[in-house]
């Protein structure tokens, strides 16, 4: 998860380049595939670029919180048990982190590829 604490000058992108206008002394807060995965998309993540604009400096303050989410970890995720129902089945399958971070990278930062937790979708 990754919480954003805007400038004025603002720029975000959603599946293609926008202007998106800044809430006075809001925040953003964007969860990463991970999150997605666990709430079995009751939270969704996003794509998230920023675009400099030439209208003065861009300050971005972002705090990053993580868990113990290391490439060599032999924790499993995958949906939380107590989420999923006949109603409600698991959407990804579990997956291990260095396989989720392999496929991550692989795939970069371009935008044109597919997200790497579509990789892991049931």
């Amino acid at each position: 998860m990754t919480i954003l604490l805007q400038d004025e000058i603002g720029g975000l992108h959603d599946d293609r380049w926008v202007d998106v206008n800044p809430t006075p002394r809001a925040f953003i807060v964007n969860i990463a595939d991970i999150l997605q995965l666990l709430s079995n998309d009751k939270f969704v993540s996003v794509e998230h670029r920023v675009v400099a604009k030439n209208a003065g400096p861009r300050v971005s303050i972002a705090c990053v919180f993580s868990t113990h989410f290391h490439p060599s970890s032999t924790r499993v995720y995958g949906p939380i048990k107590e989420l999923l129902s006949e109603e409600n089945p698991p959407l990804s399958k579990e997956t291990l982190v260095r396989d989720y971070l392999a496929r991550y990278y692989s795939i970069g930062l371009d935008g044109r590829a597919k997200t790497a937790l579509s990789n892991f979708r049931l």
